[in-house]
């Protein structure tokens, strides 16, 4: 071999070497006796994760070994996952069990064993009724947005323990359970009622129409579920071959639901323009669009303090693009969007992750839409809708407005 070609080995076996040195050393850690040595840089990750995660370990570790009673490992971790989640201090985001998990989605089918009652934690940790269900258990039995559920079965709750409480709440229909309520009234004066309301079960149809007097179309929409938007558009359909001349469209009570279906039936009823954007903390922006093509009969919308979330969504995005009038109280005022993940075992958790504005760039959250027109239901009036249309001054005014535009 020549001179040069000896060389170039030699170089080549050095550069080998230098790599393999600094693999073994800087990436795999190697052993030494009964000692294993990593890098500089893997010693500081591990370092970091031990002083985030000790206190942990240490409390489990004690736990395990001094606690009284025996508790196992799933346990502790959706402790500590629920703890993480109340630690952000916003009611909206939480993890839930598999079993948990399961009952959360059940809502978003239309189906399931209970009373038909729409809760939120409030702000005073109380388990606070954003509306009943129409035609349920719940709403029969007289009770009403911004009542306070404070014992199930004679059991305390706040709510922090929401999630047991509306375990407990539903249940096989034709079985009963006892909630004991606060209410306040007109004056002020805070009065605890105790109610017995036998469980059904709660198969939400969530669109329902009916013909009005002078070919007035009625829709009320209950929720935003999967098969909203498929009742609603087979409902308008039918009362468009009745030859219809407007429409009342009655988002009382209606505590929100999927965002989709929400943009899917605002699209019926807007041009082409904008129904919502959200905008997460870091700015990022998502617009939902509606396309030219909608239904021209004139709109009125009915909403009330009952009304949240993506029914805010829909009436904002009708008022804000003066594609209709809204009659009624203030809504809700709930104006920021979550995020539903399931995770592989079959639990998941909810997380707040963007808040939503109006096409005019207004974000209702803690504060509502104020309507067009402000009416007050009176205060004994306990049921709304057609079926009770001598009562409802509300759907009176919208019926009455509604009138006015088809004179013109």
């Amino acid at each position: 071999m020549s001179k040069k070609k000896n060389i170039a080995i030699v170089v080549a076996i050095v550069i080998m070497t230098n790599i393999m040195t600094y693999i073994v050393g800087n990436v795999l850690p190697t052993p030494l006796n009964t000692k294993i040595l990593i890098s500089r840089s893997e010693f500081d990750e591990l370092n970091t994760f031990y002083k985030k995660y000790s206190k942990v370990m240490v409390a489990e570790e004690a736990i395990k070994k001094n606690f009284l009673k025996e508790v196992d490992d799933e346990t502790l971790i959706d402790g500590q996952l629920k703890g993480m989640f109340e630690a952000l201090k916003d009611p909206y985001s939480l993890y839930m069990t598999k079993e948990e998990f399961k009952d959360f989605m059940e809502h978003t089918k239309g189906v399931y064993g209970g009373i038909g009652v729409i809760v939120t934690p409030g702000e005073d940790n109380l388990i606070t009724v954003v509306s009943p269900i129409e035609d349920t258990p719940g709403e029969k039995a007289g009770i009403k947005t911004g009542d306070k559920i404070i014992k199930v079965n004679g059991e305390e709750f706040s709510a922090d323990k929401m999630d047991a409480a509306v375990k407990i709440m539903k249940g096989e229909p034709g079985t009963e359970v006892s909630l004991t309520i606060l209410r306040q009234d007109k004056e002020g004066k805070t009065n605890e009622i105790e109610m017995k309301i036998v469980r059904e079960e709660i198969r939400i149809k969530s669109v329902k129409s009916t013909v009005l007097e002078d070919k007035i179309g009625y829709i009320k929409i209950t929720s935003f579920d999967d098969l909203t938007y498929k009742d609603f558009k087979s409902e308008l359909n039918s009362l468009e071959k009745q030859n219809i001349k407007g429409i009342v469209l009655d988002l009382r009570n209606n505590p929100g639901g999927l965002l989709d279906v929400c943009a899917d039936i605002a699209d019926e009823f807007l041009g082409e323009g904008t129904i919502v954007y959200t905008e997460t903390r870091n700015g990022e922006r998502e617009y939902l669009k509606s396309d030219k093509k909608k239904t021209d009969l004139p709109l009125v919308v009915l909403v009330n303090e009952g009304s949240a979330s993506a029914s805010e969504i829909l009436a904002g995005a009708i008022k804000d693009t003066k594609r209709g009038e809204l009659i009624g109280t203030k809504t809700f005022g709930k104006g920021i969007v979550q995020r539903i993940i399931k995770l592989p075992d079959g639990s998941g958790y909810k997380l707040t992750v963007s808040e939503y504005f109006t096409p005019n760039g207004t974000n209702i959250h803690g504060i509502g839409i104020t309507p067009d027109v402000i009416i007050e239901l009176p205060e004994d009036v306990e049921m709304i809708g057609v079926e009770n249309l001598k009562q409802d001054v509300q759907l009176q005014k919208a019926i009455e407005m509604m009138k006015a535009k088809i004179a013109k």
